[in-house]
């Protein structure tokens, strides 16, 4: 019986290290004209990608605050969740793409001289699906992110809802008209001012640009029927400090009836609780992928 256990614990070693495995590329770059300057890209291909002809979903996976496009790589392991996802079949195979977005918060600022969104839009994915074999339609199309990539996600799904079949929001940073209005001056100044306007006090910093932005508002000023063509996910940890706007967020959304998934799950704003949730959103947009 001893034999035969440890025989069956050999065999599982032997096939997870055949399991095919995914190829991933980092601070690959497109030079942007709205930008004027190059903007970086990493990319995960599924396994079989280079021995196949067939075109693949994709999924634009975005990064938080002060990071960069290798951190879903190096600390969130996105390519060993996703290898393992695809290979229990969880998931389809999907192409994973994870742009860097500096700190800008995936907007427009509200001066105009670094219009990263536009550029995201109307520059990256028109790129990104010139180069690689994607079935460059709504259905087949994706965006999650967290915290500052989670606020992202929610923004280009809700305002560009004709491009994106799903949206998973991990830890998403949206905050309430509150929130932003009491904030200390340094934190507003350090995280907001450069994109949504400088030297700004109480109400004042509910500018046109944060109105063009915030989930909370766009949930509110676009069309119910728009929305809806979208699917929802959302997850924040029950001690994250970013509780507030995605509460909100899932209150309005319910008031709004838009359907959409939300979870509170046992834990903070770190990278054990984010790499824990991918699988099941990964899993959320390949359902979505198959509708």
């Amino acid at each position: 019986m001893k034999k035969l256990s440890l025989l069956l614990v050999l065999l599982a070693f032997q096939v997870a290290a055949f399991a095919q495995q995914g190829t991933v590329v980092e601070s690959l770059s497109m030079k942007s004209d709205l930008l004027n300057r190059d903007v970086k890209y990493s990319i995960y291909l599924p396994p079989g990608y280079d021995d196949s002809q067939r075109d693949y979903p994709v999924l634009y996976l975005l990064h938080g605050y002060s990071d960069d496009d290798t951190g879903w790589i190096q600390f969130g392991e996105v390519n060993r969740i996703a290898d393992e996802a695809i290979d229990s079949g969880a998931c389809s195979p999907m192409i994973i793409v994870m742009p860097d977005a500096k700190v800008t918060w995936y907007c427009n600022d509200y001066q105009g001289k670094d219009p990263y969104e536009d550029m995201f839009i109307k520059e990256f994915i028109p790129f990104i699906e010139s180069q690689y074999r994607i079935r460059s339609k709504k259905e087949f199309r994706a965006v999650a992110g967290l915290s500052m990539g989670g606020y992202g996600a929610l923004m280009y799904a809700m305002k560009y809802n004709d491009l994106f079949s799903s949206c998973v929001a991990f830890s998403s940073g949206t905050f309430t008209d509150k929130e932003i209005v009491n904030m200390p001056d340094k934190n507003y100044t350090m995280f907001f001012g450069d994109i949504f306007g400088k030297n700004l006090e109480g109400q004042a910093r509910i500018s046109k640009n944060w109105i063009a932005h915030s989930p909370l508002h766009l949930a509110k000023d676009i069309p119910a029927e728009k929305l809806r063509s979208v699917r929802y996910y959302i997850d924040c940890g029950d001690d994250d400090f970013l509780y507030k706007g995605n509460s909100a967020l899932h209150v309005l959304l319910r008031d709004l009836k838009i359907p959409h998934e939300y979870r509170v799950r046992d834990g903070s704003h770190s990278w054990t609780y984010w790499r824990t949730g991918l699988p099941a959103g990964l899993k959320f947009i390949s359902e979505s992928f198959h509708r």
